[in-house]
């Protein structure tokens, strides 16, 4: 059975960091996050949609999207790859520009083989601990965090 997930807001003011097992190989955790096709099942808290607008997984590539909050609010969202080494990691640059959500970061998540069950590990880093404290406040992102790893284990099992 899948380890639930576990949140790190105290090694790190600056940074969010979640932690996930899944039972499910290395390869299908990674495959998930390589299209929007997959990624409409699963990205974002609980009760959310997600709508992409573009996308080109590769160093330099952009994933446009909208998340569609349970409130009707519309969350406009940019993530630039930095770097996409598969099944191993990706790392992206989120926001950057008036057109998204005013939250800026960078996210690197490394996929662990366990033998058969993988672990990842989500890292947010934000410019501040400030900027993190009003991330948090504003949009629930450590909530959200915990809520995007669990909706992703249930699309892996699904697809098993």
């Amino acid at each position: 059975m899948a380890a639930k997930s576990s949140l790190d807001l105290d090694s790190d003011t600056r940074a969010i960091v979640g932690v996930r097992e899944f039972d499910a190989p290395r390869d299908l955790v990674f495959a998930a996050f390589t299209d929007p096709k997959n990624l409409a099942h699963w990205w974002g808290p609980n009760g959310f949609r997600t709508t992409t607008l573009s996308f080109d997984m590769r160093p330099g590539g952009v994933w446009r999207f909208v998340m569609h909050g349970p409130d009707g609010r519309d969350y406009q969202n940019r993530i630039t790859y930095e770097e996409v080494v598969p099944p191993e990691r990706i790392v992206y640059r989120h926001g950057g520009g008036d057109d998204v959500e005013p939250v800026q970061f960078r996210q690197s998540i490394t996929f662990e083989d366990l033998g058969g069950r993988t672990r990842i590990v989500w890292r947010g880093d934000f410019p501040s601990a400030a900027e993190r404290t009003r991330v948090i406040k504003e949009y629930g992102a450590d909530t959200g965090l915990v809520q995007t790893m669990t909706r992703l284990a249930d699309y892996v099992a699904a697809q098993r």
